[in-house]
């Protein structure tokens, strides 16, 4: 499915706020997002409502792996899935309690600095670095090497969503900073993205593709990320569960829990690799059987 990643600031946000009205329906007001706070006596601690942005296999993986995890706790978790500007705009008026994975302080930098007065950070969980990719037959080592080759490559850089962060940092800074105007940067979907860049692997022949670590794509293929000298895509950012402003004070427990989780790059990639084998539609059960097989990972998110 494709779904934009980050959208610029202007008609597309107005696009994503009305995109937030038609995934989620009516609007309510933050007691959480989700539709209260209080318990029952069946054990329902309450509802937590988590915005999902497909495309984002991090975002995928988290998010489902702590809708198991709070269900297994007693909450009611309701998984909205959303392109990341209406994710934003949901959390910021507390429609949506959380978002799992903005990347910050880089890529959703423009989405933070719009909104971060009706949001806060609950945790930073993991790292993330923007690159270009080539499969590991391919003799180049860094992006200056591309200029000059646009033929090899039939002139042609791979992306992801043309709204995507990565897409703009593309246009903006990299291929200007190394003079690869001569190249078509192809805007289209992450999965595209990923299936053109299997054809390609399958046939050996030279491609050059938006990619970013972790991600599931490293098991699966040997690949190159090539060296980017000038830093135009900037330094890793981190993974950022961002919640609408006051959720820490009124669900303190899951907060709490959510600050003691982290995730290194080996251990997030093999969540995503099985979910991405298992297909569409099993995204909480195989997080459900990874969470089982890795209570030593877990449990010390739950601890005191």
């Amino acid at each position: 499915m494709t779904i934009t990643r980050r959208a610029l600031l202007g008609g597309l946000m107005a696009a994503g706020t009305a995109g937030l009205a038609a995934c989620s329906g009516n609007a309510t007001q933050f007691s959480g997002g989700s539709g209260g706070s209080g318990s029952s006596d069946d054990g329902d601690t309450g509802s937590i409502s988590m915005a999902v942005v497909a495309g984002w296999d991090d975002a995928v993986a988290s998010s489902h792996l702590w809708k198991v995890l709070l269900e297994q706790r007693g909450y009611r978790v309701n998984l909205q899935e959303l392109d990341i500007a209406s994710a934003f705009t949901g959390v910021a008026q507390g429609q949506i309690d959380l978002y799992m994975d903005a990347w910050l302080p880089g890529v959703h930098a423009e989405y933070w600095d719009r909104y971060q007065d009706d949001l806060e950070i609950v945790t930073q969980w993991a790292k993330g670095t923007l690159m270009l990719v080539v499969p590991e037959y391919v003799d180049v080592d860094s992006i200056p090497d591309l200029k000059g080759r646009e033929s090899d490559f039939g002139g042609r850089i791979v992306g992801v969503e043309a709204g995507a962060g990565h897409m703009r940092l593309m246009r903006e800074e990299t291929i200007p900073t190394y003079g690869l105007d001569d190249y078509t940067l192809v805007e289209g979907s992450t999965p595209a993205m990923l299936a053109e860049l299997n054809t390609a692997i399958a046939r050996r022949k030279n491609i050059v593709v938006t990619l970013w670590s972790p991600h599931w794509a490293f098991g699966r293929w040997d690949l190159k990320p090539l060296d980017d000298p000038e830093l135009t895509f900037g330094e890793p950012d981190n993974h950022t569960t961002i919640a609408t402003k006051g959720f820490a004070t009124a669900r303190p427990e899951v907060a709490g829990w959510l600050k003691n989780f982290s995730m290194e790059d080996d251990v997030l990639s093999g969540l995503m690799a099985d979910i991405q084998d298992a297909g569409t539609g099993k995204e909480s059960q195989v997080a459900e059987q990874w969470a089982a097989r890795n209570e030593k990972i877990t449990a010390p998110w739950f601890g005191a």
